[in-house]
């Protein structure tokens, strides 16, 4: 009579014996040890430089983090002072407009400028590279080119305006509080048209022409062409550009720091802009405060993500 035991660690070496070999029968499997090799630069990487600071900044938010070497337990001290900071507040409804109404121009001027290369424009495959090219642009070169362009005394904008005879309208642009933000929303719609221009230009490229050609035949004109027909067929597309901008806009730190720093009188100061002020700008070293500035907008962020995924789940439940 045999022992049941040996049968099962009979099994039990068959089985990581299988798992350490690749099978015979299926030369693409790759075996455990090989997969692992190759996983391992990549874990390596995302666990140093993503996994460990998402979790250090949740853990130094319930510290005083003076120093690196030493830390003050305060539990939930950080988030109740966080939700009292004015300076917060401001920073997340400059945050809250710029999401908000920075996507919606991006989507419409991308859209226009596809319509015109769409509909064959002279010059297009100029325009098209031309409009293109801010995308490629680092925010850096693009923050002190248009910090020139809105230069009250020599800036472009005011040049023009007082060419036309409007000098009452020139204005310190990044200056004034009342235009800062939207001086800062112009320049980044700028720089992000031709990305969306590209996404537009080949949904339109993409759309039945059959639709289009019998829309033509009824003598439909081109405003109604456009929006009963092309603006219709092409919101998926426009839906998801508005909301991969939203979302990068709920992080924006680069053009704002460039230009403005958050300044004249916070009224550019985004969360992203506060943080890095709060941790490394002001003279007093504390991870502790911005920890749980970063802790709370990190949970604003993903609950719009999770928001918008379960949307167009449903949406697409909807239209099945």
């Amino acid at each position: 009579m045999t022992d049941p035991s040996s049968g099962v660690a009979a099994a039990m070496r068959r089985t990581l014996a299988s798992w350490l070999s690749a099978p015979e029968a299926d030369s693409r499997r790759a075996s455990l040890p090989t997969v692992m090799l190759f996983l391992a630069p990549a874990l390596l990487v995302y666990a140093a430089l993503t996994a460990y600071p998402v979790l250090r900044t949740f853990y130094n938010s319930f510290f005083n983090v003076a120093d690196l070497a030493s830390s003050e337990f305060v539990g939930w001290a950080h988030y109740a002072e966080v939700f009292k900071d004015r300076t917060f507040w401001a920073a997340v409804r400059n945050t809250a407009a710029w999401s908000v109404i920075g996507p919606i121009l991006d989507v419409v001027v991308g859209l226009l400028l596809a319509l015109c290369l769409y509909a064959g424009v002279p010059f297009s495959r100029f325009l098209r590279v031309a409009w293109f090219t801010p995308v490629l642009l680092s925010y850096v070169v693009v923050g002190i080119m248009w910090v020139w362009i809105y230069n009250y005394d020599w800036g472009v904008v005011n040049g023009m305006l007082r060419a036309m005879g409007l000098e009452s309208w020139a204005q310190a642009w990044l200056g004034d509080p009342r235009f800062a933000l939207g001086s800062l929303i112009v320049t980044h719609a700028w720089k992000w048209a031709g990305f969306n221009m590209v996404v537009c230009l080949a949904a339109l490229h993409s759309l039945p022409s059959e639709v289009l050609e019998a829309a033509e035949l009824d003598n439909c004109g081109w405003w109604h062409k456009l929006t009963d027909i092309i603006v219709p067929m092409l919101w998926p597309t426009l839906l998801n550009l508005y909301i991969l901008a939203f979302i990068g806009k709920m992080k924006v730190f680069d053009l704002v720091w460039i230009m403005t720093e958050g300044g004249p009188v916070w009224s550019t100061e985004t969360v992203s802009t506060y943080v890095y002020k709060r941790a490394f700008n002001w003279n007093t070293f504390d991870l502790g405060y911005p920890s749980a500035i970063a802790v709370v907008w990190f949970f604003v962020v993903v609950g719009f993500v999770v928001f918008f995924n379960l949307l167009f789940r449903r949406r697409e439940r909807m239209e099945y």
